[in-house]
């Protein structure tokens, strides 16, 4: 989705993809800027790594504590920090990297455009507290959710997360648990899904998808994961992550190029490369 973007905006760029170890995420970002990277994308399980080793933060990383998104910058004439892409002929070679988060905007974008929901007020299930569910819980949190429900596998770390929630959020009501009334959202953050033959990522005997009015999974391959074909059959509104990962990369593509990313553009590539259509 990137490289059909970086064509329609006739960039001079080209997006790769890179494996690399969490012992060497610092030399690997230090050898990017000796290469004078545009920027990168971090994945898991780089996001919070990342925090120590960009030299500046965006106030997007600092509020959700995790960065998925590196600018890299030079000092232009006025000794002022600007992007790359401002040095059209001789890069400085003093450059720095500036890490941004572009996931919590992205989740509640697609839960407001592919799904409808709107997060202020709402009751929502959240499933998962690791890197994903914190940050989603957090940003969930942020805009004004009425009620989360926080259900993990290890229970203490949704403690952990529900008392970050409370310590810095006074608004939203937190539950480590599931609830027992209807809800307007149940959203997976867990990788449950990704395997055909996957469990639910919630137990059953505790929960009824029938409780809730929409569900959305982060997962967006399958298409359909078996929580969507449940929530299907019981009637609620679904929708999967390719919106998510769609809009934190268009966000990402504008915080490095500084221009309007051709998001239809991109939804078209990823669906012909996720889905084949």
């Amino acid at each position: 989705m990137q490289n059909a973007a970086i064509a329609v905006l006739s960039l001079n760029w080209r997006y790769l993809a890179f494996n690399v170890r969490p012992d060497q995420l610092r030399a690997a970002i230090q050898g990017a800027k000796s290469m004078k990277f545009i920027g990168l994308n971090l994945t898991v399980p780089h996001k919070r790594l990342a925090l120590d080793m960009a030299d500046e933060l965006d106030e997007s990383a600092r509020n959700w504590g995790a960065v998925n998104t590196l600018r890299f910058e030079a000092r232009d004439a006025r000794g002022e920090w600007q992007p790359l892409i401002c040095f059209p002929e001789d890069i400085p070679d003093e450059i720095r990297a500036k890490g941004f988060n572009t996931d919590a905007d992205a989740i509640a974008r697609a839960l407001s455009e592919d799904l409808g929901v709107k997060v202020r007020g709402a009751s929502v299930l959240l499933l998962g507290a690791g890197g994903a569910g914190r940050v989603t819980a957090l940003k969930l949190a942020s805009d004004g959710v009425g009620s989360l429900f926080v259900v993990n596998r290890t229970a203490q770390k949704a403690e952990e997360l529900a008392g970050e929630i409370r310590a810095r959020f006074s608004g939203p009501k937190i539950t480590v648990g599931y609830p027992e009334d209807k809800v307007d959202l149940v959203l997976n953050a867990t990788s449950l899904g990704l395997n055909a033959d996957d469990v639910l990522p919630f137990d059953d005997r505790h929960f009824s998808l029938r409780q809730s009015r929409a569900v959305f999974d982060m997962v967006y391959r399958p298409a359909e994961t078996p929580l969507l074909k449940a929530a299907r059959t019981a009637g609620c509104r679904t929708a999967n992550g390719l919106g998510m990962l769609l809009y934190q990369g268009a966000h990402a593509l504008e915080i490095w190029s500084g221009l309007s990313a051709p998001t239809e553009t991109m939804r078209r590539a990823l669906e012909k490369e996720v889905y084949g259509r």
